[in-house]
């Protein structure tokens, strides 16, 4: 495993890019509504991307066609933009993207619920944003990395949630996917100790029911294998010398932070 410590050059440019992902989020969540195709979405997420200079960095990526994955109720990720894919009221919906701004990626994943959704589906997703800042708690140089995917777990499982373990969060910055994987599950073993300089993709991605998942016939959609519904949150953080750096949290989440109303469980 080799794990990419950054300059403080990068860190600058990984930290630009992190923040117009982040804008992005936040504008294009506020359009989402029923009625909306998931490929107007993803044309929408592309022209924001490109509007800030930068590239969307999931496009064409390993042979993806879009440029936001669209993940509706039990579709976990990777949900293939689609004409005919409908947002309806009371469905919640994933949207995981990043873009690439002068080299450098991000990466942040939201879950939004149209209309009025199950009193299920709104815990879901509150509680998938908090196991994020439950394991945060341990985002500091000299701890371990599965400190953080153990209070991940730890968290999640105490409501009966199934937390995928088929997929991981990961290393982010000079690439979109850089060593090292980062379970959001219970972990024997301790991880690599963390420096300051490391650039981390979170994401806990959390399941009402079992953990379980399968992918579509479009070999690209990862869905619950017992159809419950599934809920995303991710950021790119930056390990420092003290508390670690949230470079994809939108404004609006930033005014909750400093009122007690996110990540004060």
């Amino acid at each position: 495993m080799s794990v990419t410590i950054k300059s403080e050059r990068e860190i600058e440019l990984i930290r630009k890019s992190c923040h117009i992902i982040a804008k992005i989020h936040q504008d294009l969540g506020k359009e989402l509504k029923a009625g909306m195709s998931t490929l107007e979405v993803d044309s929408m997420a592309e022209d924001m991307i490109r509007s800030y200079g930068c590239v969307p960095n999931f496009k064409n990526y390993g042979g993806f066609p879009g440029s936001v994955c669209v993940s509706i109720n039990n579709e976990v990720v990777h949900g293939i933009p689609s004409a005919k894919r409908i947002i309806q009221d009371g469905d919640i919906v994933s949207l995981d993207m990043g873009c690439i701004y002068k080299g450098y990626h991000s990466d942040a994943a939201r879950t939004h619920a149209i209309g009025e959704v199950s009193e299920e589906a709104r815990l879901l997703i509150e509680r998938t944003r908090q196991s994020f800042f439950e394991g945060i708690k341990y985002a500091k140089a000299g701890n371990h990395l599965h400190q953080i995917s153990n209070a991940i777990g730890a968290y999640c499982e105490k409501f009966g949630y199934g937390v995928v373990r088929d997929l991981v969060g990961h290393g982010v910055g000079c690439e979109l996917h850089e060593d090292p994987q980062i379970p959001n599950f219970t972990q024997k073993s301790r991880g690599i100790r963390l420096r300051p300089g490391m650039t981390l993709a979170i994401e806990p991605m959390v399941n009402a029911g079992r953990y379980d998942v399968e992918w579509t016939d479009d070999d690209w959609t990862v869905i619950t294998e017992d159809g419950s519904l599934s809920a995303h949150y991710e950021n790119t953080i930056l390990i420092t010398d003290g508390e670690p750096e949230i470079l994809t949290l939108t404004e609006d989440e930033r005014v909750l932070m400093q009122n007690g109303g996110l990540g004060c469980e």
